[in-house]
């Protein structure tokens, strides 16, 4: 244990040392975090960002599900959203989410309600948090269009409110820095037939389930469309369909995706990445930018 692990403050939740990082990401790769700390609630999670050493370096994460923690692991502190901040609350056509809820969750909970806008979000791996952070979407609708507003605490404890027009949301973006964390959104639905969303939830999951490597460890879309392109289409033709580094692979069955297939590294799966943006580069001259998260330490 680190000499500065001792002047970390009391909490309510709970501090895991030399935590698995690999056992917090879909890719199931990644070396160890210095320390990964569950808030059981908001003002456990205000009073941590207030009493900690200000010199020992955050990071916050989600489900995992598009992020690649280095071999190397994290140094200093993890944060990652338990139980306390899933909370799925109905008001009328509209509903309040935690930073923390599984966007599959949401969908299929206002799917029971019979409300009908966000079932985009059963395609969307991740937590709601991810999804406003990265303006998450697919099936033809992003998160900015459903949502009204989004709670931001930053490394400060400071929670700000901030609206969908302030968060300025673009393809796969939002002005939300690094070093902020939502905690909870309000979004917008409209009432529908709980049978027709059911049906239309279970086509989509068909769909997803028929074009992507759900039950493979993976991240997720590995790279952003380029304007006017389909990232997987511009891979396919640069001859990557397949490819691998070591035990990373390209997905046969959707080659936007990568897989850990046996025990491969990270570095395994980052230097597949990059060998497949350039060759890319140089077949088509077009410039992939990841949308896998990448962090810590070679």
């Amino acid at each position: 244990m680190n000499d500065w692990c001792q002047s970390l403050p009391i909490v309510r939740g709970r501090y895991t040392f030399k935590a698995s990082m690999a056992e917090q990401t879909w890719f199931r790769v990644g070396g160890p975090a210095d320390v990964l700390f569950k808030p059981v609630d908001l003002e456990d999670l205000i009073s941590f960002l207030k009493q900690r050493p200000t010199d020992i370096p955050i990071n916050i994460v989600g489900a995992g599900s598009n992020l690649l923690v280095r071999d190397g692991g994290l140094r200093g502190v993890v944060i990652r959203l338990g139980r306390g901040f899933a909370t799925i609350e109905r008001d009328g056509l509209e509903i309040e989410v935690g930073g923390g809820a599984l966007d599959r969750t949401v969908a299929l909970t206002c799917g029971d309600w019979g409300l009908s806008g966000l079932e985009f979000l059963v395609g969307v791996p991740g937590t709601i948090g991810g999804a406003v952070k990265m303006n998450a979407g697919c099936y033809g609708t992003e998160t900015k269009d459903r949502l009204i507003w989004a709670d931001v605490v930053d490394l400060g404890g400071q929670v700000q409110r901030l609206t969908a027009a302030e968060l300025a949301m673009s393809y796969r973006h939002s002005n939300i820095r690094a070093d902020q964390i939502v905690t909870r959104a309000r979004f917008k639905c409209e009432m529908g037939d709980p049978q027709a969303i059911k049906r239309r939830l279970e086509t989509l999951l068909a769909e997803r389930e028929a074009s992507q490597p759900v039950k493979g460890r993976t991240g997720g879309s590995t790279f952003r469309n380029p304007e006017g392109f389909s990232a997987w289409n511009l891979i396919d033709e640069a001859g990557c369909r397949g490819l691998k580094v070591g035990q990373a692979q390209v997905s046969e069955k959707h080659c936007n995706f990568l897989l850990n297939t046996d025990n491969c590294t990270a570095t395994d799966l980052e230097t597949l990445g990059e060998t497949v943006r350039a060759r890319v580069k140089a077949n088509s001259g077009h410039d992939l930018h990841w949308e896998i998260v990448r962090i810590g330490e070679a």
